[in-house]
């Protein structure tokens, strides 16, 4: 039997980082995510998010690919979103996102950090808070990027 337990922080944004994610769509669109990963057998510890983009935490089972899990909740979550008109113009997530590791060890702080994203915001943007992640773990952006 295979036992495996890889967690993920996935970070990903609206198209332009256009911020359509208001309290009420935002909340529609994490329960119908919360769903969808219940129906596709993706391990959703928690999400939350802002205006502007979402954060995971995942756990992958032994045959899914980060690649994987980002295309189904991205791709059929935009899907849901414009079936139900829940934006006055068509939805798109941006085609990259944001995936790194975390350790059993940095379960719960990673946990806080994605439930209290409404405090966070108050007190930074998403782009400032893309550049920390930047800097933290050295890679470089695109303009289109997360």
């Amino acid at each position: 039997m295979s036992y495996v337990r890889i967690w993920v922080h996935l970070v990903f944004s609206t198209k332009n980082r256009h911020p359509y994610l208001t309290k009420n769509i935002r909340y529609k669109v994490q329960n119908h995510i919360i769903e969808n990963c219940k129906q596709k057998s993706i391990f959703l510890q928690v999400i939350n998010g802002y205006t502007e983009h979402m954060h995971c935490l995942i756990s992958l089972g032994r045959e899914q690919t980060i690649a994987k899990v980002a295309q189904l909740i991205k791709g059929e979550s935009s899907f849901w979103i414009n079936k139900n008109m829940l934006t006055k113009t068509p939805f798109m997530w941006q085609d990259d996102y944001f995936a790194v590791s975390v350790s059993e060890s940095g379960l719960q702080a990673v946990t806080s950090y994605i439930k209290n994203q409404e405090i966070h915001h108050a007190k930074k943007s998403f782009d400032f808070e893309v550049k920390e992640f930047v800097d933290k773990y050295g890679f470089t952006l695109e303009k289109e990027d997360i």
